[in-house]
């Protein structure tokens, strides 16, 4: 019987690796995958409704502006949401600790082409995660597998204890490799024969990032990539300030910063919000985007520039307007991505995959009003007098991928889409 289990693992394994390439970060597009969404008596006892409510449901405590359609999952897999109703029926939400619901959105990734995505891992949240036997996360590694998406580790370090954020990130690390054995799935992604970690936050100005100093953060690129173990060293990604380059607006300013850019070996920019519009966009690509990439190439470092299909947090911070950022249909994320392609930039991240929170979520969403909850503020797709299907930005992101790995032919114009 042990023999018979080994050879359909092996055969998992092998059917994944020929999915796609995981050994190079070269022309990959990846979304981020939050994974933090809970539900009462999905297994974690501590969360409630965590990242849909602030405590019990209500359009008042609602913090996600995008209403993810479920019309394909089994309502046994779904949370009914108390007091919320959709065309007069009950409305559902779901957990990520419910393995079904992850499976779902890894197939919908393997069904759109779609490479993979690097999966976030919160340093304030990992005490928490451990403790319930990180079911997210092995539900991840699971569906990845089964589905053939590349899968590589983010560590978002926002709001984490200046002082202890080094040590739980490298003892987690550890964890990770040595007892989860992540970089040993046969879906992990690695460039230059190593794996590709994360590390997103550090250089931001806002003070919930940290280190504040540079010193502090040359020590943790530097272990992260010579000073560990050698199974622990890995290829580092830096999710830094948009303005890592020049060390102004969202950035630190302290010229030890410089020092540490230049330890990473792929820049991550921090985009989102940085522009409103396709002409910022524009704009963007000659002020930004093509220095950036010049100075990465001086470096001999890779760049992976950060696009997003628009921006929306009315519910999350009430004192915003909504839709603060139009979609325009994807004409704002296709002119992002087209920009970046004809810079010069030969991999790309799209946020995020799941980020109902912020409105940037890729999924599938309630296309029109009346397919979200008939409670509280939601922004659809048809916000901006489009009608479009619920997985357009899947089919966007689709077209994204094909064009970064040179399967069709690069254009300005969105494509229009079957």
């Amino acid at each position: 019987m042990k023999s018979w289990k080994l050879i359909v693992a092996l055969l998992a394994g092998m059917a994944a690796a020929q999915a796609g390439d995981f050994t190079t970060l070269e022309g990959k597009v990846l979304l981020g995958y939050q994974g933090w969404f809970n539900c009462p008596g999905d297994g974690d006892p501590t969360r409630g409704w965590r990242s849909w409510f602030r405590g019990q449901p209500s359009p008042e405590t609602l913090t996600v502006d995008m209403y993810p359609d479920l019309t394909e999952f089994n309502p046994a897999d779904l949370c009914p949401v108390p007091g919320f109703t959709i065309r007069g029926r009950q409305a559902f939400l779901y957990s990520t600790m419910n393995s079904n619901v992850v499976d779902r959105h890894f197939l919908w990734m393997k069904d759109y082409g779609l490479d993979g995505v690097l999966v976030q891992r919160f340093v304030t949240s990992i005490p928490a995660r451990r403790a319930v036997g990180d079911v997210v996360l092995k539900n991840i590694l699971q569906a990845a597998r089964r589905h053939g998406r590349a899968i590589a580790i983010e560590y978002d370090i926002t709001g984490a204890n200046p002082k202890t954020f080094f040590d739980v990130m490298r003892e987690d690390w550890r964890y990770l490799v040595t007892d989860l054995k992540v970089t040993a799935h046969p879906c992990y992604l690695r460039h230059g024969g190593k794996p590709v970690l994360s590390v997103w936050g550090m250089g931001l100005a806002e003070s919930r990032h940290v280190p504040r100093d540079p010193e502090t953060a040359l020590k943790v690129v530097k272990w992260f990539k010579e000073d560990a173990p050698s199974d622990l060293q890995v290829t580092y990604m830096g999710g830094v300030p948009s303005r890592w380059r020049t060390l102004t607006r969202d950035a630190l300013k302290d010229p030890g910063w410089h020092q540490v850019y230049a330890q990473m070996d792929v820049i991550q920019p921090w985009t989102v919000g940085r522009y409103r519009d396709s002409a910022g966009a524009d704009q963007w690509r000659r002020d930004v985007l093509e220095p950036d990439l010049a100075k990465t190439k001086e470096n001999r470092q890779l760049y992976m520039p950060v696009i997003f299909p628009g921006f929306s947090w009315a519910n999350l911070k009430r004192d915003t307007k909504p839709n603060q950022i139009p979609r325009l249909g994807g004409r704002f994320l296709w002119t992002q991505a087209w920009n970046a392609h004809q810079a010069g930039a030969r991999m790309l991240k799209i946020a995020m995959f799941d980020e109902v929170n912020e409105g940037t979520a890729m999924y599938k969403l309630a296309a029109r009003r009346s397919d979200a909850p008939d409670q509280g503020y939601w922004l659809t797709l048809d916000a901006d007098g489009l009608d479009l299907p619920s997985d357009w930005y899947l089919r966007l992101a689709r077209e994204i991928t094909r064009m970064f790995h040179g399967e069709t032919k690069p254009s300005d114009k969105m494509p229009l889409m079957n």
